[in-house]
């Protein structure tokens, strides 16, 4: 009686499928905002660099820092982000913390961005929210869905 009630669920769990990366759905959207979110960064940094006259400092502001240190910051951080949201599309078990982490630094970077671009930072801020809401979402509450 006892293997009659365990075994639904090992068989269950040892489909292909219980394992499959697409399987967690607040993953796989927060692996796609990583990699769209790092996209967006990237190109925030080249065009740092390249003195674009898209940015203008506004004057007076609290947080005052050099664009071509900003620019180089968003480029690495946005290369960084996108290999994270692919690595998260794969599996990676790291990849859950490492985008935590990142989406958090990535928040916090276009918070200090808001003199450069405010209104392309606060897009930011939020695609970073929703990064972190789906990655703390864990794997565990998607099962039930």
């Amino acid at each position: 009686m006892a293997s009659a009630s365990t075994g639904p669920s090992v068989a269950r769990d040892a489909t292909p499928s219980s394992h499959h990366p697409f399987r967690y759905g607040w993953t796989t959207f927060a692996a796609v905002l990583m990699i769209f979110g790092g996209a967006m960064a990237i190109f925030e940094g080249i065009a740092a660099i390249a003195k674009d006259n898209v940015f203008v400092a506004t004057r007076n502001y609290v947080f005052q820092f050099s664009l071509t240190g900003w620019g180089w910051i968003h480029l690495i951080l946005g290369i960084v982000i996108v290999l994270a949201g692919c690595a998260l599309l794969t599996g990676a078990a790291w990849a859950r913390v490492v985008g935590i982490v990142l989406a958090g630094l990535s928040a916090l970077a276009n918070f200090l961005w808001l003199p450069f671009y405010p209104f392309w930072a606060i897009v930011l801020i939020a695609i970073n929210v929703f990064i972190l809401w789906a990655l703390c979402a864990g794997p565990q509450e998607e099962e039930g869905a």
